[in-house]
């Protein structure tokens, strides 16, 4: 079983990214749970949520030893670094300042989603950036069946106007690791 934390402000999409991975799991034969938490009920507040899937039934779905900490802010590197796996990988946004991690045992990835969704013209999907991201790091599942996930929940939504442009905010995350 894997888990990854998606931990950001109110606003940076972390609970979707958190969703949309699921649904890929889902979509490709996997158990997933998503547990949202969220702080302020507003737009700037902290925002996390866990998502764990894999092929055995999940007992708990709360935040135990993540194999990936996703931190699109300062905030939540801190307050999540400490219980991520040994051997896991962090990944930040450039939101986040860099600094040499105090833990020799995870891996630390920097991704530009805020430079790379803007220039793809998709100022929203920095988030998207990451999962692409997220797909490429953790090598659970093909670009192709990353894609086609996060496209059936959309479409499930009614959000598929968006596809294209989600599609193209993917491959640049997936392109950047």
């Amino acid at each position: 079983m894997k888990e990854i934390v998606f931990a950001g402000y109110g606003g940076q999409g972390v609970l979707t990214a958190g969703l949309i991975l699921s649904d890929i799991a889902v979509t490709n034969g996997e158990n997933a749970t998503w547990m949202p938490s969220y702080g302020s009920a507003m737009r700037g507040g902290t925002a996390n949520c866990t998502v764990k899937y894999g092929k055995e039934y999940i007992y708990n779905p709360s935040q135990e030893e993540p194999d990936l900490l996703l931190a699109m802010n300062d905030p939540s590197l801190q307050k999540f670094l400490g219980i991520v796996a040994p051997g896991g990988v962090v990944l930040i946004s450039e939101l986040v300042t860099p600094c040499p991690s105090p833990r020799e045992d995870v891996r630390i990835v920097q991704v530009p989603c805020m430079r790379l969704a803007d220039e793809i013209g998709h100022t929203k999907g920095a988030n998207i950036v990451m999962v692409g991201a997220i797909i490429r790091l953790m090598g659970d599942f093909t670009r192709e069946q990353g894609l086609s996930g996060m496209n059936k929940m959309f479409e499930a939504k009614g959000k598929d106007k968006y596809s294209a442009l989600n599609a193209r905010a993917f491959e640049a995350g997936y392109a950047a690791i």
